[in-house]
């Protein structure tokens, strides 16, 4: 796999990863300047030359990819004879520069039910750099004249036509992506929620609605078979407590503004999940 098919991997499965750049070669080095390759936790795609110029960027992208560090950094090494490598000698003769750039793994959120509030939000959320997956059973409800306002966006849009059965959508997002449940059925509100809290992949799920709809949907949950402190999880109400209303518009900015505090929050704690689990 070539490095740029590698970058599109690992954003649709939300990995972190590194691309490294060959930027400057003086003499002679086995690959020219603009040699690249992507370097994952446990794998890399491409190549920048091998031996200890290859070899090296591994070991220094890992460093920063364990670490957390997002800021791109360039080291140089000298490829004669005289000159011992981190991993063994490599007498090309020459010198090279190499760039190495953290691959930041881009949020994503699946709307479920693009009704009023739905396309507000996703309004909202297509002006910034995510996944945005958007879901309705209804016939016509993502249709190319609803979706117009959100043609030129920023975000990667996915629009799932096909989705009779909404919950299917589910077991195709990718880990860790943000489940928000605002269908116009109540049982189909229920089944997803029914469906989110079995995948085990997902990240944090919310549904709109009152509290008493909560209650109904809650007892429905637990009498279905989960246990309640996984019932407990759903995020209800969404959006932030203070910013009442309820407009769309409004409910949309609420939700949008808690959603990028989770973002924040999450890549905050990535580096200490990343280390915990090694």
């Amino acid at each position: 796999m070539r490095w740029l098919q590698a970058v599109e991997k690992l954003r649709a499965e939300r990995r972190p990863g590194v691309l490294v750049t060959l930027v400057a070669v003086r003499g002679h080095a086995p690959r020219d300047a603009g040699a690249k390759m992507v370097v994952a936790d446990q794998d890399t795609w491409d190549s920048i030359g091998g031996g200890n110029v290859e070899a090296t960027s591994v070991a220094r992208a890992r460093a920063m990819l364990s670490s957390g560090d997002q800021a791109p950094t360039t080291f140089s090494l000298d490829l004669s004879d005289k000159a011992q490598g981190e991993h063994g000698v490599q007498c090309c003769g020459g010198e090279v520069t190499v760039l190495l750039e953290p691959l930041a793994v881009h949020p994503a959120v699946a709307i479920f039910g693009v009704g009023h509030v739905g396309l507000e939000l996703a309004r909202i959320l297509a002006r910034h750099d995510l996944d945005l997956h958007l879901i309705d059973s209804r016939t016509g409800q993502l249709g190319d004249d609803v979706l117009a306002p959100i043609t030129d966006a920023d975000a990667r849009v996915h629009v799932h036509h096909e989705a009779v059965l909404p919950e299917l959508v589910l077991a195709e997002l990718p880990p860790g992506t943000h489940v928000l449940v605002m269908t116009h059925d109540h049982a189909e509100d229920v089944a997803l929620l029914d469906a989110a809290l079995r995948a085990g992949h997902l990240g944090p799920v919310g549904v709109i609605g009152s509290s008493a709809k909560w209650a109904r949907f809650r007892k429905t949950l637990v009498g279905d078979g989960h246990e309640p402190a996984a019932v407990d999880s759903i995020v209800t109400p969404i959006g932030l407590s203070f910013l009442s209303g309820k407009d769309p518009a409004t409910i949309a900015v609420s939700v949008a503004a808690a959603l990028l505090q989770s973002f924040a929050e999450e890549s905050a704690a990535a580096p200490a999940r990343r280390e915990a689990s090694t």
